[in-house]
C-alpha cells in the first residue's frame, strides 16, 4: 500500500455496498460512518477501515449521512466537505443541532488555514487533509475515540482472567504478553470475552463479527478459531477457549 493516499490511486469497487455492515445493527467494534463522494476513497477508506477492525457505514451526500447519523449511534463520524448536494460544514452544523454529538474527523482537499480553523470552529473535532497517509488517519481516529471515551470507562479495556483487551489500540495481551493478532481475529476474541463464560454458536459468530456477510455454511470460523487460539492459548498457557462439539465455542472466565 502506498504512504498517502491519492484521489486516483484505488480502482472504484462497482460492488461496494452503500451500507456496509449495517444490516447487523450490534456489531461489536467501534462503528463509524464515512460520508464521502469520491468512490475511489470512499472504497478504499471502506475497505482500510473494516481491516482495522471498525465497522463502517456509508453515504454519499448530507441528506443521507442526516439520516443515518439520526438512527444510528456513531463512535465517530469521517465527513469530507465537498458533497454534492450541501458543504459538509453545513452538515456538521446541522448534525450538532439535531444532537449528533459524535466526534468528527473532517477530511478534505481544502487545505489553507481558513478553512481548517472554520471547519473545527464549527463542530468539527480534527482536520486531515487530502492527499492523506493511512496510517495517520488510525491514529487520528484513535486519539479521537480516546479522547471522547468517558473517563475511567470499562468500556475501553475487557479483562478475562489474565487475558486483556484495549479497545481503543486494538491490542491485546495475555499474562502482559502482547499477542500479534490480525484485526479481525481481535474483533473475535472481543466478541468471546463479552460473552466470556457463555456459549456462543458458529451463526451467532457470524452474525455478530462477520455481520451474515459470508455464507453460513462457510468454515471461516473455525479457521479463525483456529488461528486464535493458538495465538491466546499457546506457549503452554491454561486454555481459555474451548471447543463444544457440535454446540460452538466458549471463552472460559474461571
Amino acid at each position: 500500500m502506498t504512504s498517502a493516499m491519492t484521489t486516483r490511486s484505488f480502482r472504484r469497487n462497482e460492488n461496494t455496498h452503500t451500507h456496509a455492515r449495517s444490516s447487523s445493527t450490534n456489531i461489536l467494534c467501534m462503528r463509524l460512518l464515512v460520508v464521502e463522494d469520491e468512490y475511489d476513497i470512499q472504497s478504499f477508506l471502506q475497505q482500510a477501515l473494516f481491516e482495522a477492525g471498525y465497522a463502517v457505514d456509508l453515504a454519499r451526500d448530507g441528506k443521507t449521512a442526516e439520516g443515518l447519523a439520526k438512527g444510528n449511534a456513531y463512535d465517530i463520524l469521517i465527513v469530507d466537505l465537498g458533497l454534492p448536494d450541501q458543504d459538509g460544514i453545513n452538515l456538521i452544523t446541522r448534525l450538532r443541532q439535531i444532537g449528533v454529538h459524535a466526534p468528527v474527523l473532517i477530511l478534505s482537499a481544502r487545505r489553507s488555514v481558513d478553512d481548517r480553523v472554520r471547519g473545527l470552529e464549527q463542530g468539527g473535532d480534527d482536520y486531515l487533509t487530502k492527499p492523506f497517509a493511512l496510517a495517520e488517519l488510525l491514529a487520528r481516529l484513535r486519539n479521537l475515540l480516546k479522547r471522547n471515551a468517558p473517563q475511567g470507562s470499562e468500556l475501553t479495556r475487557l479483562r478475562v482472567q489474565d487475558l486483556e483487551l484495549d479497545l481503543l489500540r486494538r491490542e491485546a495481551t495475555r499474562s502482559g504478553q502482547p499477542l500479534q493478532l490480525t484485526p479481525q481475529e481481535f474483533v473475535l476474541l472481543e466478541y468471546l470475552c463479552r460473552n466470556a463464560g457463555r456459549v456462543v454458536t458458529r451463526s451467532m459468530i457470524l452474525d455478530k463479527v462477520w455481520g451474515m456477510r459470508i455464507q453460513p455454511d462457510t468454515n471461516v470460523v473455525d479457521v479463525h478459531i483456529y488461528r486464535l487460539r493458538g495465538k491466546v492459548d499457546g506457549n503452554g498457557q491454561w486454555p481459555l477457549i474451548r471447543t463444544l462439539r457440535g454446540v460452538g465455542y466458549v471463552l472460559q472466565d474461571r
